[in-house]
């Protein structure tokens, strides 16, 4: 290394960088959404604990998809906010590669629980009668376990990869929170291993978990379309489209951001595409379950009649 080389102890987030008065409007935006996206998962993850009808299996992956979302938002958001307020938008370099490490739990946590719910609904649908005996509540206590045990064993392994090399400049990320690909620029030693375990990771938790699902899907349609009672049909409808709204929104995004080609400008579409699924998906999240599952609706309703007459 060269000797005006100096390690790495605070970086600077350069976030969006536009006019002063934009920020203010960005601050008060995303503030909402922020706000938005905790009350409609602590609502949720409210509903679910209280009433006991919704104390099934889906619900309790939904619950713990609440709870990945609002950590996921917390994670990211609140140093985004305090960016757009303030001209000093450092980070000291412990917490930074800390903020890499729970992006990479909550992110790998929520693709698993979503592969869970959709083996959850794909039992309900093709194998009712047996569906209580596959889906025990030991059963959905492992998968739930297992899922995010496993998912911070693995951002572990890229923590310890990152760990290894030596940082030594340049002292700017150019994101709003310390993002892997942007924390990698950081590194004066080659990457390659990192980059080849990140690309892996893509492929294990990214394309494995979308195939299962879409095959789950697939079988999952054909066997509402056997369904002879027209309500029994909709209401199957229903409630998978929910789930495959918020499957194809976080995948989606995740998916063009680490494994498609590069855009002209890649750090702006990384900023566009991790603002995407560290608020909107998390904030959309609740809105759909809620808005189209009439279960959720009819907890919400008996929850208010309750506090009323109390």
């Amino acid at each position: 290394m060269g000797s005006n080389q100096t390690w790495v102890t605070e970086v600077t987030l350069l976030g969006f960088q536009v006019y002063p008065a934009l920020e203010f409007f960005l601050f008060g935006l995303f503030c909402l959404f922020y706000t938005l996206t905790l009350l409609g998962n602590g609502v949720i993850l409210g509903l679910i604990c209280l009433d006991s009808r919704l104390h099934t299996p889906m619900y309790f992956f939904l619950s713990h998809l609440a709870i990945v979302d609002m950590s996921y938002a917390s994670n990211n958001v609140p140093k985004m906010l305090a960016n757009l307020l303030t001209q000093r938008r450092t980070i000291s370099f412990v917490p930074c590669i800390m903020q890499t490490f729970l992006y990479l739990a909550f992110a790998h946590a929520e693709c698993l629980i979503l592969v869970v719910m959709s083996y959850d609904r794909l039992v309900a649908i093709c194998n009712p009668l047996h569906y209580t005996v596959i889906m025990s509540w030991r059963v959905c206590t492992v998968l739930a376990i297992t899922s995010w045990v496993f998912s911070f064993l693995l951002a572990l392994v890229h923590l310890i990869l990152i760990l290894r090399l030596p940082f030594c400049g340049p002292h700017e990320i150019n994101h709003f929170f310390c993002e892997i690909l942007s924390v990698l620029k950081l590194a004066c030693a080659d990457t390659w291993l990192n980059q080849v375990v990140i690309f892996a990771a893509c492929v294990f938790i990214l394309l494995g978990p979308l195939c299962l699902v879409l095959v789950s899907y697939t079988r999952i349609l054909f066997a509402i379309l056997r369904i002879q009672s027209g309500e029994g049909r909709r209401k199957a409808f229903s409630t998978c489209s929910s789930h495959l709204c918020v499957v194809g929104l976080f995948f989606g995004s995740a998916i063009v951001m680490y494994m498609a080609p590069k855009s002209r400008h890649p750090e702006e579409q990384q900023k566009i595409l991790s603002l995407f699924y560290s608020l909107f998906n998390p904030m959309l999240n609740p809105l759909i379950y809620s808005l189209r599952n009439t279960e959720v609706k009819g907890a919400l309703r008996r929850t208010l009649y309750k506090q009323r007459h109390v």
